[in-house]
């Protein structure tokens, strides 16, 4: 009967007050406040300006099932799905950050392991070649091809003899780290190739018995995690560690989503990861926003930017924000009210260069 009432076919009939006054009298003989039903049923009501038919209802409900079962039940699995069908309203980094939070690790491509798209090998999951920006469909279709013929690549020197590809191309796959299984730094990498390759392509060729590279004494070729991170945000458009781990100013908040309930009604600073906003504007026309954020530990909250909030501290991009506000309570869901938002600053390849300085320079003005 309910169904039936929200349908536009059926909307002014009898059966639907009827479920109305049942759904009224049980209410209030459980004990629940009068407030809570009329905003409950005015909630189900609103949905009859766009629901479905029956055969529509049926085959979404099937589908939510199917989709929940497998979310509860095989998440990382669910998750890699989700990924592969480059997901839905959030960008692939969320849903990354999803899987992880359901006990996958988290790879980078990987030339001897990875697949065009991204799979999954038990807790493991192996980032596509389909998410390497600038990677060609056809790179990744001759190192699947070759590697299903002829095993696993055994080196750098190995993966260049047995495919023809440009050096631009190889040069995205080192700075992703999909040759790591080497053991050679990035750097190390780059300047191997630079000595394999003779002009744009290297050539593949077969040899009867196996030639060894000349080795050249190389200078010490130095390496910071922040270098990986800014290559990994550039290729993939994320980074596949913590962001907190890239923030300039370290001492910042350590308040967490999970500490809503306690600081409720408290001003609190607090540092989130930016997800998305929803801008939408009060009944007298003015310009608000709700935004979704990650704490620290990867877990969502959510925040409230009245009018003159949202005017004087905009969104101004992807990254961390340093939000002031009040703890509230809504219906038992906790949420901030900004008063005051800033972005906070990353480090940069530059403060990669000084530390790596300040770290070589030191011994010799220990001595």
């Amino acid at each position: 009967m309910l169904r039936r009432g929200m349908s536009g076919k059926f909307r002014g009939r009898d059966e639907f007050e009827k479920v109305r006054k049942k759904f009224f009298d049980n209410s209030k003989a459980k004990g629940h406040d009068e407030k809570v039903t009329s905003e409950v049923w005015r909630q189900i009501e609103s949905f009859a300006g766009y629901a479905f038919s029956k055969g529509h209802s049926a085959s979404y409900a099937v589908e939510s099932y199917m989709s929940l079962f497998l979310k509860a039940y095989y998440p990382k699995d669910f998750m890699v799905g989700v990924i592969n069908n480059f997901g839905g309203f959030y960008r692939t980094e969320y849903y990354v950050h999803e899987a992880r939070m359901a006990g996958a690790n988290i790879h980078a491509p990987d030339v001897n392991r990875s697949q065009h798209s991204t799979c999954i090998y038990g807790d493991d999951i192996f980032l596509g070649f389909q998410h390497i920006a600038e990677l060609e469909e056809k790179t990744s279709s001759s190192i699947l091809e070759e590697r299903n013929r002829n095993g696993n690549f055994l080196s750098l020197h190995d993966f260049a003899k047995r495919l023809s590809l440009s050096l631009e191309q190889i040069n995205i796959l080192i700075r992703i780290g999909a040759f790591r299984f080497t053991g050679r730094t990035k750097q190390q990498l780059l300047w191997d190739i630079h000595l394999l390759v003779n002009g744009k392509k290297t050539q593949p060729r077969k040899e009867l018995f196996p030639v060894e590279n000349k080795k050249y004494q190389l200078p010490e070729l130095y390496h910071h995690a922040i270098d990986d991170a800014w290559d990994e945000m550039e290729i993939l458009g994320f980074a596949l560690c913590s962001p907190f781990s890239l923030l300039k100013e370290k001492n910042v908040s350590s308040f967490l989503a999970k500490d809503f309930p306690a600081l409720l009604g408290k001003e609190i600073e607090m540092a989130g990861y930016y997800v998305t906003r929803k801008p939408t504007r009060t009944i007298r026309g003015e310009d608000m926003a709700f935004g979704t954020f990650l704490d620290r530990d990867g877990f969502f909250f959510d925040t409230t930017h009245f009018p003159q909030v949202a005017a004087a501290f905009p969104f101004t991009g992807k990254g961390i924000y340093l939000v002031k506000g009040k703890v509230v309570e809504e219906f038992g869901f906790y949420s901030m009210e900004v008063t005051t938002m800033k972005r906070l600053e990353y480090l940069t390849r530059d403060d990669a260069s000084k530390e790596i300085e300040a770290t070589v320079a030191l011994p010799q003005s220990v001595i």
